[in-house]
């Protein structure tokens, strides 16, 4: 499986997800997009925050484990770090295989298991300026 995982401080700009094969027949994509309400409260935006050797090598690992149950052939992740005003996406995740049930099955999951461990933060304000 081709893995894709980015992190960018920029407005996320959909990629081309060229397909790796004539075999694929679902290209299923997800934006992540954030809401002005959390939690009641309304916001500007958040703001995030990565570790991201670890969260890299923890995506990695969870993707690859998700390629087994549902195979895909190619997954591209890019996750915006900084302030994400609302509206705008703060996640991007686009899965590419033969059916659309392992392409639904596999971004379902992989959503799941991104907020389970990977060192990934939100928070609804800004750090003080440096």
């Amino acid at each position: 499986m081709h893995l894709e995982i980015h992190f960018t401080a920029e407005a996320i700009v959909t990629p081309s997800c060229a397909l790796p094969s004539k075999e694929i027949g679902a290209l299923v994509e997800f934006h992540g997009i954030v809401r002005e309400m959390e939690d009641n409260q309304a916001l500007p935006g958040l703001f995030y925050e990565a570790y991201e050797p670890m969260a890299r090598r923890v995506l990695e690992r969870h993707l690859l484990e998700l390629g087994t149950l549902h195979p895909c052939q190619a997954v591209h992740f890019i996750h915006r770090t900084g302030w994400v005003p609302v509206g705008e996406a703060s996640l991007y995740i686009c899965v590419m295989s033969a059916h659309r049930g392992e392409a639904l099955r596999f971004l379902a999951d992989s959503i799941d298991r991104l907020k389970l461990d990977v060192p990934i933060w939100k928070r609804t304000t800004r750090p003080p300026e440096s």
